[in-house]
């Protein structure tokens, strides 16, 4: 069986250690402020100096997707050494990104006819786009070659969810990402839009007024997927994506922990600037994915 590595744009907002421990190559985004400059997701801009930025005034961001050229530079070398290729990027729905990779794709399959390389659409993003490389991550170690990791994880990914909510939709319509969302729009003073991510889709679930009672009642979606479908929550894999407070992330983190049995210490995904540019300052939610073998 041949080798292959690992690869995701950085919308996947995997943190540093798990990136490092599983051997997955992040390929970023790109953000401006003033759309002339543009910065490096985590190479020339941190989580931290951007969301510092954003909260400096009414600032909205810009996202670039990576390129084709992108994509070829990071892909090379690895096929140059004899191994073939998987990646993981955020929805096609959200952004290029994904199609970039399968221009790059088919240029260097002319390059290297004997090498393999598969363009995964996540149909997610942020933590539940990790959650989906982590298990791809895992299926690698356990022995499963490329071709059956890429037909699981098609599999896998129609059970990947995400519940979640923003401080304000002004973000998400600044980026014309609000599509269905926009029924949440009306009387949002002190109200904290409920949002679920599906199929690459954003798909309104409600309102609420307060902060403690959102985070709440994110993790009743969560049990609410699981009464509905019949699902067990020991199939899954969860985390927490959050670009709120620490204190919001620690309740929400233990709300799940009661709900799922599962210790999330490792899986605390910070919402990262591809993301962060639509979401705004405060966004935090609960992914979750099916186990690959568990289907």
């Amino acid at each position: 069986m041949r080798t292959y590595r690992l690869f995701s744009d950085s919308a996947c907002d995997l943190p540093d250690d798990l990136a490092v421990k599983y051997d997955i190559r992040l390929i970023p985004f790109y953000v401006s402020f003033d759309q002339e400059t543009y910065y490096r997701e985590n190479i020339d801009i941190s989580n931290e100096e951007f969301y510092s930025t954003l909260s400096k005034g009414k600032i909205f961001a810009k996202t670039s997707m990576p390129s084709v050229q992108d994509y070829i530079n990071a892909f090379r070398p690895v096929l140059n050494e004899g191994e073939d290729i998987l990646c993981l990027c955020l929805t096609r729905k959200f952004s290029g990104s994904y199609q970039s990779a399968v221009n790059a794709k088919h240029i260097l399959e002319e390059q290297y006819p004997d090498s393999m390389i598969h363009i995964i659409d996540s149909i997610q993003a942020t933590g539940g786009q990790g959650l989906l490389l982590l298990q791809l991550a895992l299926m690698r170690e356990a022995g499963l070659s490329a071709d059956v990791a890429v037909e699981l994880i098609d599999q896998i990914k129609a059970y990947a969810r995400i519940m979640f909510t923003v401080d304000t939709l002004e973000y998400l319509s600044k980026g014309r990402r609000i599509g269905k969302v926009i029924s949440l729009a009306r009387d949002m003073l002190a109200l904290k839009p409920l949002i679920q991510l599906k199929d690459g889709e954003l798909i309104p679930y409600s309102n609420i007024r307060g902060r403690k009672k959102s985070l709440i009642k994110i993790s009743e979606m969560v049990k609410e997927y699981f009464t509905e479908t019949g699902e067990n929550p020991s199939d899954y894999e969860f985390c927490i994506a959050s670009a709120s407070s620490d204190k919001d992330t620690l309740f929400l983190r233990q709300l799940v922990e009661e709900y799922t049995g599962q210790d999330m210490t490792n899986r605390i995904f910070q919402i990262g600037i591809t993301i962060g540019t639509y979401t705004g300052p405060g966004a935090i939610g609960v992914c979750f994915v099916k186990k690959y073998n568990r289907i």
